[in-house]
């Protein structure tokens, strides 16, 4: 059709005005709107995907391997040693006390100011790696880094929550929970133990193994601002029992935390092992008490769950497996983080409550793979680990379906101190065997030992779980079941 064909609008107000496609230019402000909505999810999406691995890593302790190096830099004789051992397992306590009060300032203030103070605080403890000369810095160090990931670790949350994106939030659960298998043996083939007469590394590798994986985290949450732009905040403003619910777990928290430390200074394994299992009940009963009206699918114990089966089950295998190859062996842990993320974009699709029961049921399935076989062959570890992944991120995803923003960093308060209730579990085992071994090969089999003890415990934590985690959402089922059905008009 010639130009002069078309039907001209130009002089009547009342017609609008037609674009090029024969589309209105009214839906232009819709379709800018919508492309605006994309970027932010997609800003949200590089978030999710880049601060939880640079987080989670901060967890693994490194520095046996180069334990004897870094004595000698620091001049510290053999009864200074288990300080210095102290002083670098403190990022684990710092997170696990710093993540309920950034919730409550994720919910307060903008979550992108939250994610780059934590972020720039773990990058100020990265860097300052280089310079530690003592082993109060070490200390610190440590203490920054797991307080910058603790407090970027909530913001990635609630900036995900915020896009109300159903796969978005089924990709941060499956990448926390792929995270939490892999951080150990990912560090350990960054910073592998030093074969004999082999020159030494520099020990201060082992305190950061992979710092710019930080690096790659802050960039992505500029690129996210960017690509947000002046996208409306969407959640709805925190009520005051959401905010004395995201505090509660902090002094329990804090009391486990300063137990944890303590006891590492000569407590003996059975001590340790009673205050972890008094951690293990007490994050239970807050996963009750605080959790029950939070979601309908149970988010809080099973974010327990998760904690508890990921990197206290990963770390131990990853030092077994890498017992004969410097380095340990990634490919079966890679395999399991990626399970977990497949485990959980699975779970956007499935019925919640089926989809938490399979989660628990593969995570039993792979504790109990792990009684049955061992650690010395290189392929070994992917029979237990792959089921164990796929059922935390399963369970983990399908259990925050539904659930509120409040909900959800509750849950996330209660998963890094089981983490550290797991941690505490495990070493008290293997500590308790080592006693009576002396040669290498002895002491091989005592820390084997001490961790298939552990499997048995955490086979038996499992089964509680689920049972405690279906029983809240049969309950939550007959609550909304028997709950008064508002009248129209």
């Amino acid at each position: 059709m010639s130009s002069y064909a078309q039907p001209s609008h130009a002089h009547d107000p009342g017609a609008p005005l037609a674009a090029p496609d024969g589309t209105a230019i009214g839906a232009a402000p819709a379709r800018r709107a919508g492309a605006r909505r994309w970027n932010a999810t997609l800003g949200a999406l590089l978030t999710a995907v880049t601060v939880l691995p640079a987080v989670v890593l901060v967890v693994p302790d490194t520095t046996a391997g180069v334990m004897p190096a870094a004595a000698r830099a620091l001049g510290l004789g053999d009864r200074e040693v288990p300080a210095l051992l102290r002083a670098t397992g403190l990022a684990l306590p710092a997170l696990a006390l710093t993540v309920p009060l950034a919730a409550v300032a994720a919910r307060r203030l903008p979550a992108w100011t939250v994610l780059a103070t934590g972020l720039v605080v773990l990058l100020g403890g990265l860097v300052a790696v280089r310079f530690a000369g003592s082993v109060p810095q070490i200390g610190a160090i440590r203490v920054a880094q797991g307080a910058g990931a603790g407090t970027a670790l909530p913001a990635s949350l609630v900036l995900v929550w915020e896009r109300r994106n159903a796969a978005l939030a089924a990709l941060w659960a499956g990448v926390l929970a792929g995270s939490l298998l892999l951080a150990m043996p990912l560090a350990m083939h960054a910073v592998p133990a030093p074969r004999p007469g082999a020159a030494a590394r520099d020990w201060h590798a082992a305190l950061a193994p992979l710092p710019w994986l930080a690096g790659v985290a802050a960039a992505a949450a500029v690129l996210g601002v960017l690509l947000r732009g002046r996208v409306p905040w969407t959640l709805p403003p925190p009520r005051l029992a959401e905010r004395g619910r995201l505090a509660l777990p902090f002094a329990p928290v804090a009391a486990f935390a300063f137990l944890a430390v303590v006891a590492a200074d000569g407590w003996s394994p059975g001590a340790r092992l009673v205050v972890a299992g008094s951690a293990l009940a007490a994050l239970a009963g807050l996963a009750l008490a605080g959790g029950a009206d939070g979601g309908p699918y149970g988010c809080a114990v099973v974010m327990v769950a998760a904690g508890l089966l990921t990197y206290p089950l990963a770390a131990p295998l990853s030092g077994l497996a890498a017992a004969d190859a410097a380095g340990g062996r990634l490919p079966p842990f890679a395999a399991a983080a990626l399970a977990a993320v497949a485990g959980a974009l699975a779970a956007a699709r499935a019925r919640p409550r089926a989809a938490v029961g399979a989660g628990y049921a593969l995570m039993i399935a792979g504790v109990g793979l792990g009684l049955a076989t061992g650690s010395t062959e290189p392929w070994t570890p992917l029979l237990p680990l792959v089921p164990l992944g796929m059922g935390a991120g399963l369970a983990l995803a399908a259990s925050l379906r539904d659930a509120h923003v409040g909900a959800a960093l509750f849950a996330l308060a209660l998963c890094f101190p089981a983490v550290l209730t797991g941690q505490l579990l495990v070493l008290s085992l293997q500590a308790s065997r080592l006693h009576s071994a002396h040669s290498g090969e002895q002491r091989l089999d005592a820390l084997a030992g001490g961790y298939r003890a552990w499997l048995l415990i955490a086979g038996t934590a499992a089964v509680l779980l689920a049972v405690l985690t279906l029983r809240l959402i049969a309950r939550h089922g007959r609550a909304a079941e028997s709950a008064p059905v508002p009248e129209d008009g």
